[in-house]
């Protein structure tokens, strides 16, 4: 299982971005009066689809959302490598052929299937109190026994090291400082190998969050191929800050850990695929994306359900209208991501002869609050102004907002093989709030901010896709 356990988990929605600054295209002959034409004449099909979605009295007003709402409480979590994630796919299967998309189809992938079984933990010393934990993907267990041994708490990997020596036979906390989840989730994914180096027994790493109500936060993890795996679960931060304040005042902590988390194998899943035939230049792409898979707790409404559903539903509402963009529009919805973005890896290996036809590579993964704009990796000032003009016909809805910078997941490969990327910019101040933890459910969700994220999707793309030529790169 090790070839799947290289970089369990990446997500760089923190990724320094800059505001575009549309007097860059003032200088830019190759800007020209051509494509400006272009992009004013798809302002009235923008148009089109605001009103379609968006408005009170639109036809598909309020439906990203039901759909949503519908397909999160049939399935709940769609964790990779279960029978309930295939369901969920067979369930959009038929869902996208009804939508009359002109292509449905799904391509198998290859997934890791770790089960997580029953767990529990308690501090024992100096009083009994139960923990509530979430073992972190790819964890081993506790091989039937329940782990007891003294804690160490730490709040660094540089106090980590210093402290080396005391580290042997005992769980070490980590009680960090969350900064952001960039900086944070390295303590998430390495804690439990960076321990292990030095003898740990195992590792209690605090949730990746700005905030919590007692909820812990799952989340992949790496073992390095050098040291001993042992457990890793993610504890809530009050129990972190707990065991901080006592070792603080040098007070001896014990704690006992059951866990019954192993790889059980490979299986099959499916990226679930859907196309919109471009008119002229059919084996042209710009594709739209989220992942369907979530993790284990909650209804995974958020992570990715929104992204997810807003992709294909992108497809829809350009169908109901009798749009006809130039290239083909294409909705991939991601199996494999939480586990380490196995469907995008094995997507981008198998279209690696037509990545040169992909325009641009868009994802939703960050959240579907309140859209502001979009992202756009590409560094090619002609394309960032492409981008940023088409956006502009979607003043109305306050969504016009381009930010030049690299943000994605499962889009990221497609990026490091030069495929221009984009993100849904949107006001996700909460995000981490419910990521991955037992909050993510359909109560995350709203009901005009889904229409409104629906709306940029399908504007955006239709916009890229009916320009004359791809995006230069």
């Amino acid at each position: 299982m090790s070839k799947y356990v290289t970089r369990v988990y990446n997500f760089p929605k923190t990724t320094t971005t800059t505001t575009f600054d549309p007097k860059i295209c003032e200088s830019l002959p190759e800007f020209n009066t051509k494509i400006r034409q272009q992009i004013a004449n798809i302002s009235a099909d923008v148009q089109k689809i605001i009103d379609y979605v968006v408005n009170d009295d639109g036809p598909d007003s309020g439906l990203t959302y039901k759909e949503l709402e519908k397909f999160v409480d049939q399935f709940g979590s769609r964790f990779t490598g279960t029978a309930n994630l295939e369901s969920a796919i067979d369930y959009m299967v038929d869902r996208l052929k009804r939508e009359r998309h002109d292509k449905v189809y799904t391509e198998n992938v290859t997934v890791p299937v770790w089960i997580r079984g029953k767990e529990w933990a308690q501090m024992v010393s100096p009083r009994n109190k139960p923990l509530n934990i979430l073992s972190l993907g790819y964890s081993v267990g506790t091989n039937g026994s329940v782990l007891t041994g003294d804690v160490i708490v730490v709040k660094t990997f540089d106090e980590l090291n210093r402290r080396s020596q005391e580290v042997r036979g005992k769980f070490v906390v980590y009680n960090y400082d969350f900064v952001s989840y960039f900086e944070s989730v390295q303590y998430r994914e390495y804690g439990a190998s960076r321990a292990a180096q030095y003898g740990a027994i195992g590792a209690l790493i605090r949730s990746v969050t700005p905030f919590s109500i007692n909820s812990p936060h799952t989340g992949g993890q790496t073992y390095a191929n050098n040291v001993t795996k042992i457990p890793a679960v993610s504890i809530t931060v009050e129990d972190a800050e707990l065991f901080g304040r006592l070792a603080g005042r040098g007070i001896n902590i014990t704690v006992s850990l059951s866990m019954e988390a192993h790889m059980n194998g490979v299986g099959v899943s499916r990226n679930t695929i859907s196309e919109i035939t471009g008119s002229n230049k059919p084996d042209e792409v710009v594709l739209v994306s989220g992942h369907l898979d979530s993790w284990d707790v909650g209804q995974g409404a958020m992570d990715d359900g929104g992204g997810a559903f807003i992709s294909w539903r992108a497809l829809s509402v350009i169908k109901k209208l009798g749009l006809r963009p130039k290239r083909t529009v294409r909705s991939v919805l991601w199996t494999g991501e939480e586990m380490g973005l196995i469907g995008a890896k094995q997507y981008t290996q198998q279209h690696l002869s037509e990545l040169s036809k992909i325009s641009i590579a868009m994802e939703s993964d960050i959240g579907t609050f309140t859209p502001t704009g979009i992202t756009y990796s590409g560094q090619n000032p002609t394309a960032q102004c492409i981008v940023n003009q088409i956006l502009q016909s979607l003043k109305p809805i306050n969504a016009s907002q381009l930010r030049i910078g690299s943000e994605g997941s499962d889009i990221e490969l497609l990026m490091g093989k030069g495929v221009p990327g984009s993100s849904l910019d949107n006001r996700n101040d909460r995000y981490f709030y419910f990521h991955h933890s037992a909050g993510d459910t359909m109560t995350v969700e709203n009901r005009r901010d889904l229409d409104l994220c629906t709306a940029v999707w399908a504007a955006t793309a239709y916009g890229l896709a009916s320009i004359d030529d791809q995006l230069p790169r």
